[in-house]
């Protein structure tokens, strides 16, 4: 069994494509992230759906996030499994995941329809009542939907990092360092007078 001496390392914790999935289909909210064009970062939480592998949102058009993403449409999106709805399942994947993507804006009909009811569904499964008050407040003349459609995942899985502290996780579920915990890491060490680090 692998275990770790600090939490250094970290990008030998990822998920698989299924994890993922799982994560991004029951995860309630997501951080949108934007570059202001005056060179500040912004998020703001949003509920979206997870479909086909892109991250769909909503929001009104007259918000300057939609101004800020047609002048430069690279996003980022951070979900959580904080954000897992009460009584999920334990056994679903722990963590977080940032993407970084680009961003595409959507006002047609029927992206609409099915946007707006896969995101009513999600948000009231088992009340048709609720997801019917839900469809009807996104249906509204200012409303627009952004896809975002991910280049890069940057993960960290919980599960798998606390198993990996606790000295019970097998060699397998650990992931190759990226080069951020490789060449970068070693680079400050180097810098630091500290000897070079493989192990993990």
């Amino acid at each position: 069994m692998a275990k770790t001496h600090d939490h250094e390392m970290v990008s030998i914790y990822p998920f698989n494509d299924d994890e993922v999935d799982q994560m991004m289909t029951t995860a309630s909210e997501a951080v949108l992230m934007w570059g202001t064009k005056d060179g500040w970062p912004v998020g703001v939480t949003h509920a979206f759906v997870w479909h086909e592998g892109k991250i769909w949102i909503t929001f009104s058009e007259h918000r300057h996030r939609t101004a800020a993403i047609r002048r430069d449409n690279r996003v980022s999106v951070n979900v959580s499994s904080q954000s897992y709805p009460e009584g999920a399942s334990q056994d679903l994947p722990g963590g977080a995941i940032t993407f970084k993507g680009t961003g595409e804006f959507f006002q047609d009909d029927e992206t609409k329809k099915w946007f707006y009811t896969a995101l009513s569904k999600k948000g009231n499964p088992d009340n048709k009542e609720g997801e019917d008050f839900f469809y009807s407040l996104l249906d509204s003349p200012l409303r627009i939907i952004l896809a975002v459609t991910p280049t890069k995942k940057i993960m960290y899985n919980a599960k798998t990092a606390g198993k990996h502290m606790a000295g019970v996780a097998d060699e397998s579920e650990l992931g190759a360092p990226l080069s951020v915990d490789k060449d970068r890491m070693n680079k400050l060490r180097l810098e630091k007078g500290l000897e070079e680090r493989h192990e993990v």
